[in-house]
């Protein structure tokens, strides 16, 4: 499913959005959810103000903190790798106006995939959406509409009842998964697997890549 055009309003601080904060870029195995142990090409932008606690990448945050690279120059490295998905993350990569760099990389062969807690309007074009809703700020409706598939982060027992709720709004077509927070993986995963089981409509997600430690 294509996500289309979207335009995000109010973010005229990279209006023209050829050049963008970047905290990294670098080319992987995808470790989570549908797409999971599939080649993909990940940029993470600098920005976010959701403020996760448990954050793992808590350095991104502050988009100031990181260098601005051009939408040609990224896709000039991206194609020189085999990648066939670029995954778009953050931060909160929807901080930025995606419109230049979704369509440069879709001009190049590349399918554009984003992950995001949806809580800034969504913009560019998007074959795929990953939607991690988080309490620390509500994603928008129509994040939680055009959402390809749901990643709830999973911390304690209560968000189990808080991901049914985000359940009932997504489309009839997303794709619906649990994911332990990695700090605490040895007590919840447990409890997410016992609750699949009991709620086949969800999929357990794993951070693959930190257990074969690559990026």
């Amino acid at each position: 499913m294509k996500i289309e055009n979207f335009i995000a309003p109010g973010q005229a601080s990279l209006s023209s959005a050829s050049l963008l904060p970047v905290m990294e870029h670098f080319y992987t195995i995808q470790g989570e959810g549908v797409h999971q142990g599939r080649a993909a090409y990940f940029i993470r932008l600098g920005g976010c103000d959701v403020g996760c606690v448990w954050c793992d990448v808590k350095e991104s945050w502050d988009a100031d903190k990181h260098p601005k690279y051009s939408v040609e120059d990224l896709v000039i490295t991206i194609k020189e790798t085999p990648a066939q998905i670029v995954v778009i993350t953050g931060g909160e990569p929807l901080l930025h106006d995606l419109t230049t760099l979704t369509a440069s990389l879709q001009e190049a062969g590349l399918r554009t995939h984003i992950e995001t807690s949806g809580s800034s309007p969504l913009s560019g074009t998007l074959d795929w959406i990953t939607l991690s809703p988080k309490k620390f700020k509500a994603p928008l409706p129509e994040a939680v509409q055009k959402a390809s598939e749901l990643k709830v982060v999973v911390f304690n027992k209560s968000d189990f009842a808080w991901a049914e709720a985000w359940a009932a709004q997504v489309s009839p077509d997303c794709k619906l998964f649990l994911q332990p927070e990695w700090d605490k993986a040895a007590i919840v995963t447990p409890l997410i697997i016992d609750y699949v089981k009991a709620n086949p409509k969800w999929q357990l997600s794993l951070q693959v890549h930190k257990y074969i430690n690559v990026p």
